[in-house]
C-alpha cells in the first residue's frame, strides 16, 4: 500500500486522503459565516427592547405573519393568504400548514392569539402598541382562533396599512414566537421562532450565533426582501461584535469574517482594490435630516427655521459626507420609493442667503447660538452638523456643535430636549410610516418634530387608503407643507454599503438596508 501511494503525485496523495475521510465517518466540520455588528443587540426580544442591529439578526430566527418584498410591498409568509372584510375591519388569515417552532411544535392559530395578545399587552412595552392601541393605526378588539390554522383580527375601523405595519422590521415583522420562549413567570427566555436559524448563543458584546434549523419550511420560489424562498445555506452564522471600524476593516482582510456590514463610504475606497473583497451597494430608505425644535423659543418662528434650509447647498453637503454614495433629497418620501417620482418630492431648493438674511431678521433673529446637538458613533451626522454649521454661518446664523454619546443623544431627542440635532430615521418602506415617525402631539409624544393639524389630517387620510394615485396626492401636500414650516430639513438618503469576502455566494442587499444571510454559503 505505502509503495503505490509513494508512486502518486501530492495531488493524487491528497485526493486519496480527502476520499478516506468522507468514507470515515468523521463528520465534515460545519460551515460557519462570520459578519460584524458595529454594535451588540439590544436584546432577543422582537419588536420590543430593540435597533437596527437587534432586528436583523432575529429576522432571521423569528417570522411574522407576512412581511416586505423587494418592492415595498407585502407578501405572504406564515400567513399563505389574507383578506379584508368590506368594511376593512376584520383581516383573516390563512396560515400555511406544515410550519414548525424551533422546538419542533406545529404552527397552529393558537399562537398567533397568543403573540398577538403578549404584544398588545402595555407591560411587554411593543415598540408598535402606540399603532394598535387606539393612538395610531387602529384600535385591535379581538383576535381569536377560528379553526387551527386560521385568525380572525377585528379592529375599531378600516386600517388598509394593517399588513404593512404588521410587517415592519422595527416592529419585530410582529413576530409569531412559541409560549416558551417565556417563563412561566412571564419573563422573557430566548426567541423560540419558525425561521430558517434558530437563536443560539448570545455572548454579550462579543458575539451571536445562530444555528441552521433543519425544519425549517421554505417557501416556494426565490428569495423576495423578507419573504421568499429563505433557505440557510450555511450551518452557523456568527455575527462578531466589533464596534471599531478600524479593527473591522483588518478582520475582513485576514478572513476572520466574510461580510463588514454598513460600511462607511471612506471605507469603502480604501478596500476597493482588494482582490479578494468585491462591494455591494444599494440606495437605502433611511433618512438623514437636521431637527429643528419648533417650541424653542429661538426656532419656534418658521421664517427662521426656512431661512436654515435656505443656508443649506445640500448637493455639496451630500456629496461631501457620503462621497458621492448618498442622494440628495429634501423629502421625508426616499428616493427609491415610487412615490418620490413626482416633481413635488425630488425637487431640491437651491440656497439662497439673501433670502435667508431676510426671514432670519423678519424672525426676530440677532444671532443667538443654537445649540446643534450631534455624535460620532454615525460620523455622517457628525460630518452633516460642521457643514451645516459652516453653511449656516454665510447667513450671520450661528450654531455651537455639541458633541454626545449616541445614547445620550437617542434620550434627548426621544424627550424632545433639543434646539436643533442632527439625526437619522432608520428605514421605513411605506412613507406613511416616515411621515407617521415625525408627526404627532409632543404633549403626548415629544419624539415627534411636527405638530401641524393639517398634517395630522393629511397623514390620516394616507393611513386610510391603499389607492396609489390618492396616496401621492396626499404625499405631495404634505411635503408641501413641510417645507413651509420646516421642523426639520431634510438631507439625503444613504446607500447600504457591504463589503464581502470572494467566496461569499448568493448575498444580496436591498433598500431595506437590513443584513439578510439566507441564501448565503461559503465556497
Amino acid at each position: 500500500m505505502l509503495g503505490k501511494a509513494l508512486n502518486k503525485t501530492p495531488r493524487e496523495i491528497l485526493a486519496v486522503v480527502l476520499l478516506a475521510l468522507a468514507t470515515s465517518g468523521v463528520a465534515a466540520a460545519p460551515s460557519v459565516l462570520r459578519a460584524r455588528l458595529n454594535s451588540d443587540i439590544l436584546s432577543s426580544e422582537p419588536g420590543v427592547l430593540r435597533d437596527e442591529n437587534t432586528d436583523a439578526v432575529l429576522l432571521h430566527v423569528v417570522e411574522g405573519l407576512v412581511a416586505y418584498r423587494e418592492d415595498a410591498t407585502v407578501g405572504p409568509l406564515l400567513a399563505q393568504r389574507w383578506e379584508a372584510s368590506v368594511d376593512g375591519r376584520v383581516y383573516t388569515f390563512y396560515l400555511r400548514p406544515g410550519v414548525r417552532f424551533h422546538n419542533g411544535a406545529p404552527l397552529t392559530a393558537s399562537e398567533v392569539v397568543w403573540s398577538f395578545r403578549r404584544y398588545l399587552d402595555p407591560a411587554t412595552h411593543w415598540r408598535c402598541l402606540r399603532e394598535f392601541d387606539g393612538g395610531g393605526l387602529a384600535r385591535i378588539l379581538s383576535v381569536e382562533a377560528v379553526d387551527s390554522l386560521t385568525v380572525r383580527v377585528t379592529l375599531d375601523r378600516a386600517a388598509p396599512l394593517l399588513v404593512q405595519t404588521l410587517a415592519r422590521a422595527d416592529c419585530g415583522e410582529t413576530a409569531i414566537v412559541h409560549p416558551s420562549s417565556v417563563a412561566p413567570d412571564g419573563r422573557w427566555r430566548a426567541p423560540i421562532g419558525t425561521g430558517p436559524f434558530q437563536f443560539s448563543t448570545w455572548k454579550r458584546n462579543q458575539f451571536v450565533e445562530l444555528t441552521r434549523f433543519a425544519g425549517y419550511s421554505a417557501l416556494p420560489g426565490p428569495r423576495d426582501g423578507n419573504t421568499g424562498g429563505k433557505h440557510a445555506d450555511v450551518d452557523v452564522i456568527r455575527f462578531l461584535v466589533i464596534p471599531d471600524g478600524a479593527t473591522a476593516e483588518a478582520a475582513l482582510l485576514r478572513g476572520d469574517v466574510e461580510i463588514l456590514d454598513g460600511l462607511l463610504p471612506l471605507q469603502m475606497s480604501e478596500l476597493r482594490g482588494e482582490a479578494d473583497i468585491r462591494m455591494d451597494v444599494h440606495p437605502a430608505m433611511d433618512c438623514y435630516a437636521l431637527l429643528l425644535q419648533t417650541r424653542d423659543p429661538v426656532l419656534h418662528d418658521p421664517r427662521l427655521r426656512r431661512a436654515i434650509a435656505l443656508t443649506l447647498d445640500v448637493p455639496a453637503l451630500v456629496k461631501n459626507i457620503t462621497l458621492g454614495t448618498g442622494e440628495p433629497n429634501a423629502s421625508l418620501v426616499p428616493t427609491a420609493s415610487p412615490y418620490h417620482a413626482s416633481p413635488v418630492q425630488s425637487h431640491i431648493p437651491a440656497p439662497d442667503l439673501a433670502q435667508a438674511r431676510r426671514l432670519a431678521a423678519a424672525a426676530g433673529y440677532r444671532g443667538e447660538p443654537i445649540h446643534l446637538i450631534t455624535n460620532h458613533r454615525y460620523p455622517a451626522m457628525f460630518a452633516a452638523a460642521v457643514l451645516i454649521q459652516a453653511m449656516a454661518l454665510e447667513a450671520g446664523i450661528h450654531f455651537e456643535i455639541q458633541t454626545l454619546d449616541w445614547a445620550t443623544e437617542l434620550d434627548r431627542y426621544n424627550h424632545g430636549d433639543y434646539q436643533a440635532m442632527a439625526f437619522g430615521y432608520s428605514t421605513r418602506l411605506d412613507p406613511a410610516l416616515t411621515f407617521d415617525a415625525v408627526i404627532g402631539d409632543k404633549d403626548r409624544d415629544p419624539r415627534k418634530i411636527w405638530e401641524d393639524p393639517r398634517a395630522r389630517d393629511l397623514l390620516l387620510q394616507v393611513k386610510s387608503t391603499a389607492d396609489g394615485d390618492s396616496r401621492q396626492m396626499q404625499f405631495d401636500r404634505l411635503q408641501r407643507l413641510f417645507v413651509n414650516d420646516a421642523p426639520a430639513v431634510i438631507l439625503f438618503n444613504s446607500a447600504r454599503i457591504v463589503a464581502l469576502r470572494k467566496n461569499v455566494v448568493g448575498f444580496s442587499g436591498w433598500s431595506a438596508a437590513q443584513l439578510r444571510l439566507w441564501g448565503v454559503r461559503l465556497q
